[in-house]
């Protein structure tokens, strides 16, 4: 393992060989809604399989399952299956299989291969994700009270608070 970042669930490892076969890496911004993708895995430790289905939605922001957007796919991503690409019609990686919805019937998700484009320099030069930090937790004015609102002298519901700083952090 060269480096691994929790946070994103992607590592870079280093497999040593000669004449291994390997994938170019494609755009997932230029990726399309209903565009034709194939899903490789291992699901349930079975063997290597492929699937294939749709883009079904791009830019999904899950919190349970991962804290930046992913890629949302019906071609069935089952349990194994997670680290295996996702691939457009072009053989290029688009994205990395991450995780399903488990109370939605063929329902997946992929990391799209341009987020992970941006952590693999990180994680060769310095074996993990360094991320910026303000120190603070922001809210919504409009999850405010009214009671709230008024002690802070707010009036409307367009705006952010800041309802925490962290004691010794960068704020």
């Amino acid at each position: 393992v060269i480096g691994s970042d929790d946070r994103s669930d992607i590592a870079l490892i280093k497999i040593e060989g000669k004449n291994l076969p390997t994938l170019q890496l494609g755009n997932s911004k230029e990726t399309e809604v209903g565009e034709w993708v194939l899903a490789f895995g291992n699901p349930y430790g079975n063997g290597h399989t492929m699937t294939k289905g749709i883009i079904s939605a791009k830019g999904r922001a899950i919190g349970e399952i991962n804290k930046f957007p992913l890629m949302q796919t019906e071609a069935p991503i089952n349990p194994g299956n997670s680290g295996g690409p996702l691939l457009n019609l072009r053989c290029e990686v688009i994205g990395i299989n991450s995780a399903i919805r488990a109370n939605a019937n063929g329902v997946g998700f992929a990391i799209p291969i341009n987020m992970v484009k941006q952590l693999l320099p990180m994680l060769l030069r310095d074996g993990k994700v360094i991320r910026s930090a303000l120190g603070v937790r922001i809210a919504d004015v409009r999850e405010l009270s009214e009671a709230d609102k008024k002690e802070l002298g707010i009036t409307g519901d367009k705006g952010a608070v800041i309802e925490y700083v962290a004691n010794g952090g960068p704020a």
